[in-house]
């Protein structure tokens, strides 16, 4: 075969063997993940939930109607006594006590129309919606919490890998500056103008600086990993754009605390109004219960009127006993009252104060974390700001001194140690220049997260 063509098919199964590359935008990067990662699927789901839960709730302030429809067979003797039905167990056998036992049997019917309506509760009813309209609110700031936590991880791991990207690329550059550096040395080496050493303290930076750019690689595969998890997409490496490398901000907020709007306050003060409404439900339940109440009743028997005096006054056709004979009505007011739910829900109330009390203290501390993050936030956009401001004299004075310490070096009037150093200057003030904007940008999404108001970023990606 020939050579060309198996150097070619070798190409080609490296490529399909290696992760394709995938051009992504920090604007798709955040819709792709808002609508693709799983714990924001879920409390979604959770939000449908108790959206359902509520509406059931509402229906609690139907009354109950039930029907009923019986039909038996079997005899009626029945005996003067006490009875009770034991554990729902009885049999309703209605006839005169007979004077001895008989097993004439017919057929009968009972039908029942219920119905029962707690028409006044004091509150309980409506508490129980209000507790479980909170729960959905409480729910719904839980799902906002979640997409906004979500897109600050996935807006820093974006910038994290393209801060890694650029270090790489810095990288790349130092290789290829070590290469031509070694190969300087050699060649002065090799014509006795500089100790063989100097060679191989040369071919040690090479060495140095690719063993540190397969480091940087490595770690873009990390990123490139944890960026896709949050996407929720398969592992791919990730070409980022490069705006926020080279383009800073232009509107930059200061001196601003955070929002009460934030959301993990939202979602905090959300869980405290469901627990203040679990307070008010168990208060209600203290109470009694108000109920309208009727029954419209049919029943049917194969037994006529005077089996008593006539026990061959029966039928055991079918037709004969399922029909109406006999038409009953009652339509009454009744009230329950559990007093002792009094007692027992003395200390559930108490327990739910604590609970609120406790809440209450974790929604100040977070408060009062928000502050303090939002005021370091400050100051991290002044420093990154300054920092953007230095690092470009910083690359200008370090390269004109190892462009000076390289010729020096030449010409014999500097040592190996002096340039080593002087490249390390070089290499370290590229790589600070290349995250200064980045760092920027990490910096206004600290103060965004702090506030709680991720369009201070946005409004600044859309520009």
């Amino acid at each position: 075969m020939n050579k060309n063509i198996v150097v070619l098919l070798m190409l080609l199964l490296l490529c399909k063997a290696m992760p394709a590359q995938t051009s992504l935008s920090l604007q798709d990067a955040l819709r792709i993940a808002t609508v693709n990662y799983e714990s924001i699927k879920a409390k979604k789901n959770y939000l449908k939930a108790s959206e359902a839960t509520e509406q059931a709730s509402r229906r609690d302030y139907l009354p109950d109607l039930k029907f009923s429809a019986q039909q038996s067979y079997g005899t009626i003797n029945a005996q003067n006594g006490p009875m009770y039905g034991f554990g729902g167990l009885g049999v309703a056998s209605t006839s005169m006590p007979l004077a001895e036992q008989n097993w004439n049997s017919a057929f009968g019917s009972l039908y029942l129309a219920n119905i029962n309506w707690d028409f006044f509760t004091f509150g309980q009813i409506s508490n129980s919606i209000n507790l479980s309209r909170l729960s959905k609110e409480k729910s719904h700031a839980d799902l906002q919490q979640e997409v906004f936590q979500h897109q600050i991880r996935t807006i820093s791991a974006y910038l994290n890998l393209l801060a890694v990207q650029r270090m790489v690329f810095v990288q790349q550059k130092n290789v290829e500056r070590a290469e031509v550096f070694l190969s300087t040395v050699q060649s002065l080496a090799n014509s006795e103008l500089k100790p063989m050493v100097d060679a191989s303290l040369a071919q040690a930076e090479v060495s140095n600086a690719k063993i540190t750019l397969i480091k940087m690689q490595d770690k873009e595969l990390e990123l490139s990993k944890e960026i896709a998890v949050l996407l929720g997409v398969d592992y791919t490496k990730f070409q980022l754009d490069d705006l926020y490398a080279k383009s800073s901000p232009t509107l930059l907020p200061l001196a601003s605390e955070g929002s009460q709007t934030h959301p993990s306050l939202l979602y905090k003060q959300s869980v405290i109004d469901q627990n203040d409404g679990q307070i008010k439900l168990l208060k209600s339940q203290n109470m009694p219960r108000f109920s309208l109440f009727g029954v419209v009743q049919g029943r049917g028997s194969g037994f006529d009127y005077n089996y008593v005096q006539n026990p061959s006054a029966f039928s055991r056709k079918y037709a004969d006993g399922v029909g109406i004979d006999r038409t009953n009505y009652l339509l009454g007011v009744g009230v329950t009252w559990n007093f002792t739910s009094l007692f027992r829900n003395h200390s559930k109330i108490k327990s739910q104060r604590f609970t609120s009390s406790a809440l209450l203290d974790e929604y100040k501390l977070m408060e009062n974390e928000l502050k303090a993050q939002s005021l370091m936030a400050d100051g991290k956009i002044l420093n990154a700001l300054d920092y953007k401001k230095e690092s470009p004299l910083q690359v200008k004075a370090a390269s004109e001194a190892y462009q000076q310490h390289l010729a020096l070096y030449k010409n014999g009037l500097t040592t190996i140690a002096d340039l080593t150093q002087s490249f390390y200057s070089l290499h370290r003030a590229e790589t600070d220049n290349e995250i200064a904007v980045i760092n920027v940008w990490q910096a206004l999404l600290l103060k965004a997260s702090s506030v709680g108001d991720l369009n201070l970023f946005i409004h600044e990606i859309d520009q």
